[in-house]
């Protein structure tokens, strides 16, 4: 949103939360895991990008995983709002960040500096380094969808919202 919250963060950080909730925000993984495995979950991703345009991807599934699976991601139907489906690339990761890698790659700590369900490093990045518009000049550094617009290219606003299935 605006590179109040530095999101290159250690596990203990994610599996609890941080963060303004008017503002940048990250729920917590170990909270997550509890909403989801209790009810149904649909995922919206919101998008923007530096010049105004907006787009969005839809979820009818998501559950994070208990700290035991290393909050391992399900995430199914795919619904397209313009985004892609980046996010499916991601289904049936672990969570990683700089302290815990998961990714096998070392993704939060030498690529992504932040922390997600990394596969490969590749394909988005939610909690990069925010970069104000400016091109960062480091690959894969600042948030980014790739699937939207088929570039690594940081965004202004990257926001997941969840809503229980009815």
């Amino acid at each position: 949103m605006d590179g109040e919250v530095n999101f290159f963060r250690p596990w203990e950080s994610y599996k609890k939360g941080f963060g303004n909730k008017e503002g940048e925000y990250w729920l917590g993984l170990e909270f997550l895991h509890e909403l989801t495995n209790r009810y149904q979950y649909k995922l919206r991703i919101d998008l923007e990008d530096f010049e105004g345009k907006k787009a969005y991807s839809l979820y009818d599934s998501f559950s994070v995983g208990s700290e035991a699976t290393g909050y391992k991601l399900q995430v199914s139907g795919f619904v397209d709002g313009g985004a892609g489906q980046t996010f499916s690339y991601h289904n049936g990761m672990k969570f990683s960040t700089f302290d815990k890698d998961n990714s096998g790659y070392s993704c939060a700590k030498k690529y992504i500096q932040g922390g997600f369900w990394y596969k490969a490093c590749d394909y988005s990045n939610p909690t990069g380094l925010y970069w104000w518009g400016k091109d960062d000049n480091n690959l894969m550094s600042g948030p980014f969808w790739y699937y939207w617009k088929s570039n690594y290219k940081s965004l202004k606003g990257i926001t997941m919202k969840i809503r229980r299935v009815m």
